[in-house]
């Protein structure tokens, strides 16, 4: 099958595995696994912060930071149809006890007037702000990328206001590669940032979490309130070291392959709304009269897709798919039913 699915769905490769058995490991809830500690070393180095923090998966990663950046009773602005607000089951809410200032992120991106205009309104009544969270790449925009003069003015814009600047970057990674930018510079607007590993990268699971100051000191107390801290934990660490350091070369490969998906999806449906010359990383979105039906379509032909919204289709690339899954897909694309 090709699994188009999300790029959760890879296998570690044999050199993450041959890493995995030979891994140093220690108790990590003592800060005594070196291979953890490498791999937090070496986030932190990449994103220009101070240290990082190991963690079993994004969703913790990102709930971490909102309560390390926000109390119970206060707001975060973000987009409305952000990862952290859309699709973690409510835990902002309910772990960090804060509410959403949801703002219009059509694109992808929201502008430094709605962090303006959302303080101004807790001045006459409303939750106090204390946070600002956006999302890079932008999942449910289509994997779009922010723009970074746009993300400057944002978190300056947040700044003014006293307020700090949470990124969500699962897919950091994929928003490096497409802007030519490096992830220290991706990363430099925001207090706290998030990258998954399981995900672009290709490593069977965990997310990092790096910091400025000494965030990360509170970050590690939240983690074992929240049940995240763990033991032996570099056999995952291990994986997580190589699919930085192996795995980045070859994104550009996914967002080639999204690319071709994009041409045919726009071919077959052209009122489906997709614009195949936004298709910017490895995430392909578009609208479908009936999902269900073209999901057990594509199924019976090898394919495996999935939904994010009530009638939006998506295909995700990633490392586990090449050129032969991806002409299947055409394929089935091209003979699937209107």
């Amino acid at each position: 099958m090709v699994d188009l699915r999300s790029d959760t769905v890879t296998r570690p490769t044999p050199e993450m595995r041959r890493a995995m058995a030979e891994a140093e490991v220690g108790d990590d809830q003592y800060g005594e696994d070196p291979t953890v500690n490498e791999l937090q070393d070496l986030f932190a180095a990449i994103t220009g912060k101070a240290a990082a923090l190991f963690v079993p998966s994004g969703t913790m990663a990102n709930q971490i930071a909102l309560q390390v950046l926000a109390s119970p009773g206060d707001a975060v602005v973000a987009g409305a149809r952000q990862h952290i607000v859309l699709y973690e089951a409510g835990a902002g809410p309910s772990n960090a006890g804060i509410t959403w200032i949801p703002v219009d992120d059509t694109g992808g991106s929201f502008g430094p007037g709605d962090v303006v205009a959302a303080v101004e309104r807790s001045r006459h009544h409303q939750p106090r702000v204390s946070a600002v969270a956006v999302e890079d790449t932008h999942m449910a925009a289509g994997g779009t990328v922010w723009d970074m003069e746009q993300l400057t003015s944002v978190a300056a814009a947040a700044a003014g206001e006293g307020l700090r600047i949470h990124l969500d970057g699962a897919r950091l990674w994929h928003s490096a590669v497409a802007s030519g930018h490096t992830l220290e510079q991706r990363a430099a607007p925001a207090t706290t940032v998030t990258c998954a590993l399981s995900k672009a990268l290709g490593a069977p699971a965990g997310s990092l979490l790096a910091a400025d100051g000494d965030l990360i000191e509170e970050a590690r107390l939240r983690r074992k309130r929240l049940g995240g801290a763990m033991r032996q934990v570099g056999i995952l660490a291990a994986a997580g070291l190589v699919a930085i350091r192996s795995g980045l070369e070859r994104l550009e490969e996914d967002h080639a392959r999204a690319a071709r998906l994009a041409a045919a999806v726009a071919d077959r449906w052209p009122s489906c709304g997709l614009d195949p010359s936004g298709v910017q990383t490895n995430i392909v979105l578009f609208h479908h009269r009936d999902p269900s039906a073209l999901i057990a379509y594509l199924q019976e032909e090898g394919v495996l897709s999935g939904t994010v919204a009530p009638g939006v289709m998506r295909f995700v690339t990633h490392p586990d798919v090449d050129d032969a899954g991806i002409e299947r897909a055409l394929k089935a694309i091209a003979s699937a039913p209107s």
